[in-house]
């Protein structure tokens, strides 16, 4: 399942979202590829989604959800990728 957090994450001039998959990282890219996010957008087990995307992103069937629960979910599916 593909996850989505608010777009509250400051950088760069604007905010973004955290888009995982609770599933694997092939899900995650392909879901990422068709939204059009470059891969430098991937940082270890999320893409940073603009905030402009993201309503694209849930219309593409991202499940909306809390920062913390896509942290327990990554680590639940063995996807987290820390530091």
């Amino acid at each position: 399942m593909i996850l989505v957090d608010q777009p509250i994450w400051p950088a760069h001039g604007r905010h973004f979202a955290h888009l995982v998959s609770d599933e694997s990282f092939e899900e995650l890219h392909a879901f990422a590829a068709d939204l059009g996010l470059p891969r430098r957008a991937f940082h270890r087990d999320h893409y940073d989604l603009p905030d402009f995307g993201w309503d694209d992103a849930v219309a593409a069937g991202a499940t909306p959800v809390d920062p913390r629960e896509i942290v327990r979910r990554l680590r639940a599916a063995g996807l987290r990728r820390r530091r």
